[in-house]
């Protein structure tokens, strides 16, 4: 398994339609792992592929308290069956440290396929209907920054730069702090 870089809002990338998943491979299936592995270690409870730049219908989740039960969707379709919406306070693995209210309907059916290439149809509520209808965003090309007032969103551009910049520099001292080997 292996950490996969998330993008940063304002990337293009984010922007880019997912395509549907043909078959779960091998490849697909080494892609979910490593997906899985990045959102634990991003402390995420959910991660769209489209965020680590590879843009295909697949989202993994897991709203374990324990973080022990990853959920994969492939192909997901998304059905609102209430047509009232509840205000849910969002953050995203691509706009880190930015969280704000997001309205969205707090029931909803899930179509898609789990790892296996099994049909998955279920009708979910709350956190678990919030976080797919988020996830199910990026595999639109949508953050939920969109949802935002034209302020928040440069705010959360301007935050999201500057979070970054700290990180780098943070990778650069820790790379300074490395033992060098030399050749005696």
């Amino acid at each position: 398994m292996a950490l996969l870089p998330i993008l940063n809002y304002p990337d293009p990338r984010l922007r880019t339609i997912a395509k549907p998943v043909k078959e779960v491979t091998a490849e697909i299936k080494t892609l979910i792992a490593d997906m899985i592995e990045t959102m634990y270690d991003a402390q995420g409870i959910g991660l769209a592929a489209s965020q680590v730049d590879q843009h295909i219908q697949l989202i993994v989740m897991d709203l374990s308290e324990d973080k022990n039960n990853p959920r994969v969707f492939i192909n997901p379709k998304v059905t609102p069956l209430v047509e009232e919406k509840q205000p849910y306070e969002e953050g995203c693995l691509s706009v880190p440290e930015v969280y704000d209210k997001v309205e969205r309907p707090n029931k909803v059916r899930i179509e898609a396929l789990d790892e296996n290439g099994e049909k998955i149809d279920e009708e979910v509520e709350g956190l678990l209907a919030v976080c797919i209808q988020h996830e199910m965003d990026h595999l639109n090309g949508v953050i939920f920054v969109d949802y935002l007032s034209r302020l928040k969103q440069t705010r959360a551009r301007d935050k999201v730069r500057k979070i970054i910049k700290i990180r780098e520099k943070q990778d650069e001292q820790a790379a300074d702090k490395q033992p060098q080997l030399t050749n005696s």
